[in-house]
Order: structure tokens, then sequence, then C-alpha cells
């Protein structure tokens, strides 16, 4: 973390002991994602031995997402017109009964695929309307000013539970049985709950809220991406990198096994050096937010990404490939990072429901398009050109955007 690259570095974690609401939600919520992914991998796991069938393993993750794609511009229209502190407490309730109900037809031998269906589907929607507030609700707790730290270190409790919580799941699954991932989920929510039962809800003046018809909302939220420029072009980039850049990842156990000869566990590896990478840059984020030009970061990583992501898809040696997703890693962080943070900077308090929704839809939309358009390029012409010719194209709109909105590099 150089001071020429990143700005002034500070304590990344220095924000946990400056504000007492956000210390009681970041380590509620890194608990919780442990838990969350704890419950991924046993979800997928268990789609697999009870169908026996490749299609419904898909079509369970596919009903833990969509519903986030149909349902977020009305959970961004909720968090604006309520406290956003209880949204998430209301949420996040709910997604503890959902693991506790998965642990105990798990655990009682009921749990059936469309049981794993109908709950993986419920903890989607709820998941459509927890995502925005819970967005929207950090600002409230650090302010603008340290709004960047504060996302790089979110961030950087994601991908901390993203490497850990398969690691423990493993380990559960080994010595008490796939049933106790869920029942462990569960827990977890508790340590959330009771984290944010602990935080004190900021009031929100009624006079700002939006009205209760929805589509309104959403035009009031249109019309302010619209009228201030540089929103649309972060939304665009935010869908355009979401697209072509999740082939990396999704791709990435045909890369391990047809292009650089490893196994299970080296693509196992592969995938903790993503990790890694990712946690440095959120860490990064935390510890300057960017620096004194967020701006001129924000480029570089928008370029730098493309550029790792095609000297990646052309090697065959596996410490270089490691090398380079280890960079991959940091420059995506780095890129969502800045991309969350200066959208909100942009965002008056009464529509940040529903632009962040907005937001979510994009993004999240963006990675089941981009897995399946590389599946399809993997299949028609190699891995190479799906993560390739993907990063090509990334390449290209990035300096078509930069061009395009000069204020993005400012």
């Amino acid at each position: 973390m150089s001071r020429s690259l990143f700005g002034s570095a500070q304590n990344p974690f220095r924000l946990l002991g400056q504000y007492r609401d956000f210390r009681l939600f970041w380590v509620g919520q890194t608990v919780s994602l442990v838990g969350s992914w704890m419950q991924q991998i046993a979800v997928g796991w268990t789609a697999l031995e009870l169908s026996n069938d490749p299609f419904l393993v898909g079509l369970v993750a596919a009903a833990g997402t969509v519903p986030i794609l149909v349902l977020s511009i009305p959970g961004g229209h909720v968090a604006d017109r309520h406290e956003r502190l209880r949204v998430v407490r209301i949420a996040q309730a709910l997604l503890l009964a959902e693991a506790a109900l998965l642990w105990l037809f798990s655990v009682t031998g009921h749990l059936t695929i469309g049981w794993l269906l109908a709950l993986s589907l419920f903890g989607g929607v709820m998941a459509a309307f927890e995502i925005p507030a819970r967005q929207s609700l950090i600002v409230e707790l650090v302010g603008k000013e340290d709004l960047p730290q504060a996302i790089g270190l979110n961030s950087t409790g994601f991908n901390l539970a993203r490497v850990a919580g398969p690691s423990i799941a493993a380990l559960v699954v080994a010595t008490l049985g796939v049933s106790w991932t869920f029942g462990l989920n569960a827990l977890s929510y508790l340590a959330v709950l009771i984290a944010l039962s602990m935080m004190t809800p900021m009031p929100r003046d009624r006079a700002t809220r939006p009205s209760r018809n929805v589509m309104q909302g959403l035009r009031e939220a249109y019309t302010h991406i619209r009228t201030t420029p540089p929103l649309g072009m972060l939304l665009a980039i935010a869908m355009g990198f979401s697209v072509l850049g999740v082939p990396v990842l999704s791709l990435l156990p045909v890369v391990a096994r047809d292009q650089l000869g490893l196994g299970a566990d080296g693509y196992g590896s592969l995938m903790a050096t993503f990790g890694l990478g990712a946690v440095v840059g959120a860490l990064a984020i935390a510890a300057t937010g960017g620096g004194a030009s967020k701006g001129r970061l924000f480029r570089r990583a928008s370029f730098a990404l493309p550029l790792l992501l095609l000297a990646f898809a052309l090697t065959h040696q596996v410490v270089l490939a490691a090398i380079l997703l280890f960079g991959v890693g940091l420059a995506m962080i780095l890129n969502n990072a800045l991309v969350n943070a200066r959208l909100q900077e942009l965002v008056p308090d009464t529509l940040r429901g529903r632009v962040l929704s907005i937001y979510v839809m994009v993004y999240v939309g963006g990675s089941p398009i981009g897995s399946a358009m590389g599946g399809w390029v993997a299949r028609a012409a190699g891995v190479e050109w799906a993560i390739g010719g993907g990063a090509a194209v990334m390449l290209l709109f990035a300096t078509w955007a930069f061009r395009r909105q000069p204020r993005l590099a400012t």
C-alpha cells in the first residue's frame, strides 16, 4: 500500500474503534456471512445428493438469486420508506428461520428437493429486501466522509467469510454431517441479531420519504441517475464488469484442470489465492478510502483488471497463474468498492435505498448472464477465449467509458 497508489494509509480497522454501531454491525455481519457461505456449500451438495441432477442443482442456486433481480427495486423502495435498521433486523430474523427450517428438515430426514427449492427461493426474497437496506445503512453509521473506508472494511469481512466459510463447512460436513452446516448458520444469525438489537436506530424524516407508489419512487431514482452524469456510467461499469469478469470464477475449475493440469486441491488453492487478493484490496480501501483521488485509483483498477484477466487467460504456468489471480482479486475488489462508494457519495439519503437497489440488480444480474455466456464461449471456442475475450471487451469498454465520462477519473 504505497502512498502514491493508495494515498496516506491508516489502520484499516480504525473505524471499528471510532464508531460503536458500525463495530457491532461489522462483527455481527462478518460472523453471519461465515454461516451464509457454509450454507451455500451445503445447499449445493444437498441438492446434488437429493436429485443427482445438475439441472436441479443449478435451479436451486438460481432460486436464491433470481428474486434479487426481480424484487431488489421494491426492496430499495422499502429501505427508503422505513427505518433501515428495522428492515435489516426483520429480514435477518426471517433468514434465521429459513436456516433453522433447513436444519430441522435435514436432521430429521424430511428435506426434499422441493423444500430445498422453496426455502432457497424464500431466502432470495428476503435478500432482495435486506441487501438494499443494509447497503444504505452503512452511511448512517459512519457518515459520508468515512464511507469509502467503511465499504472497504465491509468488503474485507465479506471476503474473509468467503475464505473461512467453505473451509469450516468442509470440516463440519466431515465431522458432524451436512445438516449441521444449516444449524450453525442459524446460530450465526443470532450473532447479527444481537448486534443489531444493540444499535441505535437513526430517526427518519417522514417528509423526505417516497410515496407508497413503487413506480413513482422508481421514476424519482431514474431521474436522479439521468441528471447526475457519473451515476449512469458507474452503473454501466458495475454491470459490464460483472458480466465480463465473472467467467474467471465460474470457469476456474476448467482452467485448473484443463489449462494448468491441477486437481480439486489445486482448484481450491487458486480460489484461496483470488480470495487473498480480494482481502488485500478491501483492506487497502479500508485503510485509505482510495486516497486523495479515488478517481485515479478507480481508473487504474478498471484498466488493471482486464489486463490481468488477459494475461491469466493465456498462461499455462501454475505459479504465474496464481500471481495473476491474486492481482485479479485485488483489482476486482478495488473496482467494486470504489463504484459502490462513489455511487453513495452522489446519492441523497432520500434516494439511497432505491439507487442502491438498482446497483444491486445490475451487479447481481450480471453474474448469471456472464456465467452463461462464458460457459457457451468456453464450450464453442475454449476457456481461453471465454476469459480472454471477455477481458478484451472489458478493456475496450473501460476505454470508452473513461473517455465518454472524464469525471469518473477525478
